[in-house]
């Protein structure tokens, strides 16, 4: 994996890829913080859209009438899609970028917010002693392949811009906590997507590089290839591409919620699929992006809340539609359910914490 250093000139962030040469892409710092801003602003704003639909297509399309207004993302507030990765900034903050896999899962344990599936097993593991990184394995953790960790890594992506290297190690510290194999590489291909969206303004391309950070013989990055595969063979319809997802990686066995007789499959490379179908089809419009990640159904929450958080990533806030995002001011001062942020905390926080990343990355800041 190439190694990514980061330098400041001007008040901008320089980076640079070192390879047999050296390569310099170039991020003002203003260009961050829009574009850190808009990460997390598309969470938010895609957690709220879907959040009336969740769970209610489990191996079907969600074909009924989907409505928006901006005052509905105050239920971002409230979401764990959204606040759970917020602890792992309040770890970072406590213990900085050296923290430890124990540091990490005794932070995690200490939460208090309700938790499902992974979450809650890994966090019960380590509550019994039993640690991280092997608190997140098969043997400790039967949900290990669930969609937990990808719906938290986006922050790890935020804080790390065109930092694939680093992305990866902070991937390992937390996203072990509770998963493993597919389901920490669930983690790695959302957070890389978000870490190049910064500099990458081409969807496919930058799906493509998300899938340069994980293996290619995972199960995970298979089905992804084949959402890309399917899209070009046939680019006008999604639902032809949902089904071939159906029958082919539906029923892969994910720990315990295979085989749901109701069809209820919360496997992270399945709902990553979807993830992918919205931004594929989506073609760069946020609302028609979100729309397909919902009525792809399953955890229709968190695949719009990841897929527009990568999205307006690389369009930026300034660029998110006024349709979408001017109910963000209102609840911008307002903390997210139990963590210390609300939506203006992080961008200093972000901002710190990368910079803290580049300069581990061997990059420095001049003005």
């Amino acid at each position: 994996m190439r190694k990514a250093i980061l330098f400041a000139l001007a008040a901008c962030f320089i980076l640079v890829g070192v390879a047999q040469a050296v390569q310099y892409r170039q991020l003002p710092v203003e260009t961050y913080i829009d574009k850190m801003k808009g990460g997390w602003a598309g969470q938010m704003i895609g957690v709220s859209y879907g959040a009336p639909t969740e769970f209610k297509a489990c191996g079907c399309t969600y074909d009924q009438p989907l409505k928006w207004s901006p005052d509905r993302v105050s239920n971002s507030i409230h979401q764990d899609d959204v606040y759970v990765e917020m602890s792992f900034l309040e770890a970072i903050e406590k213990y900085g970028l050296g923290i430890t896999h124990k540091q990490a899962g005794e932070e995690f344990a200490k939460t208090q917010f309700r938790l499902w599936h992974a979450n809650k097993q890994g966090r019960e593991n380590v509550q019994a002693g039993i640690m991280p990184p092997v608190s997140g394995l098969p043997k400790n953790n039967p949900h290990y392949c669930d969609i937990d960790f990808q719906i938290e890594a986006d922050m790890l992506g935020l804080i790390n811009p065109g930092l694939p290297k680093s992305l990866w190690a902070e991937s390992d510290i937390f996203g072990r906590i509770m998963n493993s194999g597919d389901g920490l590489y669930g983690g790695v291909f959302m957070g890389a997507m978000y870490s190049e969206a910064f500099f990458q303004s081409d969807v496919e391309k930058l799906i493509r590089y998300g899938l340069r950070a994980i293996p290619d013989q995972s199960v995970y990055a298979q089905t992804i290839w084949d959402v890309i595969r399917w899209h070009n063979a046939y680019p006008d319809d999604w639902r032809k591409t949902w089904q071939l997802v159906q029958d082919k990686w539906a029923s892969r066995p994910s720990g315990k919620c295979s085989g749901d007789p109701k069809g209820f499959n919360i496997d992270a490379s399945v709902n990553g699929a979807y993830i992918v179908i919205g931004l594929l089809y989506g073609g760069g419009d946020l609302g028609k992006t979100m729309e397909i990640c919902t009525r792809c159904g399953q955890d229709s929450d968190c695949n719009p809340s990841s897929a527009a958080g990568v999205l307006c990533t690389m369009l930026g806030y300034a660029r998110i539609p006024d349709h979408y995002k001017s109910g963000i001011p209102a609840i911008a001062d307002q903390k997210f359910e139990y963590v210390k942020y609300s939506f203006n905390d992080l961008t200093p926080t972000c901002l710190k914490v990368a910079r803290e990343n580049i300069k581990r990355a061997g990059g420095y800041m001049k003005k």
